[in-house]
C-alpha cells in the first residue's frame, strides 16, 4: 500500500474489504517473505493448487548493503546501492479469506517461489536518485503495469528507516517498496518480463 491508486484498486480485487477508497496509510505496511519465497535467475514460477488466483505486483527492489539497527531517515541511502524490479505473487483468494478472519498474510503472501527478483543495477547508474525510477512489467509482450517511484507514498529512506526500528537489516536483505496500480491474474504460458526504464531485469514464464 505504497502507491496511492493501487490503495483505492485494492478493495475491488477478489472481495478485499479491508480498505476503503479513501484510505492512505499513516505508516508503511509492512509484511515478510520467506527465504523459500525468492524466485532468482528467471526461474519460472509455477502455479500453485491451494488457491484459484494469483496476482502480480511489480515493485522496486533494494537490496541492503550494511548491518543496521534503528537508522535515521536523512542516513537511509547509506545501507543501499543496488535496485531492481521484483514480483510479489499473491494468491489473491486466500488473501481474501485471511482478511475476512483478520488473520496474517504469511500464507497468500510468503509461499515458495512468491517473490521473483531480477538483476540488480547500481542506483548511481540510473542517475542516483531512488525517488524517480519508472519501470514497468509487460505480459506477453503487453505493459499492464508502470510505475515511477516519486509517486510512493513512503520514500525508500522512510521505509528503510521504519524497518529498522523493529528488525535489524543484515546485508543482503531485500525490500519490496510496494506496487502501483494495474495488478492483476497471471495464468500459465504467460511471459512476464519487467523493465526498469527500458532496460530488462526481469524475464518470467508462468507454468
Amino acid at each position: 500500500m505504497n502507491y496511492t491508486a493501487h490503495v483505492k484498486e485494492f478493495e475491488t480485487l477478489e472481495g478485499n474489504k479491508t480498505a476503503h477508497p479513501s484510505f492512505i496509510p499513516t505508516e508503511p505496511v509492512i509484511f515478510s517473505k520467506q527465504e523459500s519465497s525468492l524466485l532468482r535467475d528467471h526461474k519460472p514460477f509455477f502455479v500453485p493448487d491451494f488457491a484459484e488466483r494469483f496476482d502480480y505486483e511489480t515493485e522496486l527492489v533494494i537490496r541492503i548493503a550494511h548491518v543496521g539497527k534503528d537508522i535515521s531517515e536523512r542516513f537511509a541511502h547509506r545501507y543501499y546501492n543496488e535496485v531492481t524490479v521484483g514480483i510479489d505473487f499473491t494468491a489473491r483468494d486466500l488473501q481474501a479469506k485471511l482478511q475476512s478472519k483478520g488473520l496474517p498474510w504469511d500464507l497468500c503472501k510468503g509461499f515458495d517461489g512468491s517473490a521473483a527478483v531480477g538483476e540488480f543495477v547500481k542506483i548511481a547508474d540510473l542517475g542516483g536518485n531512488i525517488q524517480d525510477i519508472d519501470f514497468h512489467l509487460d505480459i506477453n509482450g503487453e505493459t499492464v503495469q508502470s510505475g515511477n517511484s516519486r509517486d510512493m507514498i513512503f520514500t525508500v529512506d522512510q521505509i528503510v528507516a521504519y524497518c529498522s526500528r523493529f528488525f535489524t537489516l543484515k546485508t543482503g536483505d531485500l525490500i519490496f517498496t510496494g506496487t502501483p496500480v494495474g495488478v492483476g491474474p497471471v495464468k500459465e504460458g504467460d511471459i512476464l518480463e519487467a523493465f526498469i526504464g527500458d532496460q530488462k531485469l526481469l524475464n518470467q514464464k508462468i507454468k
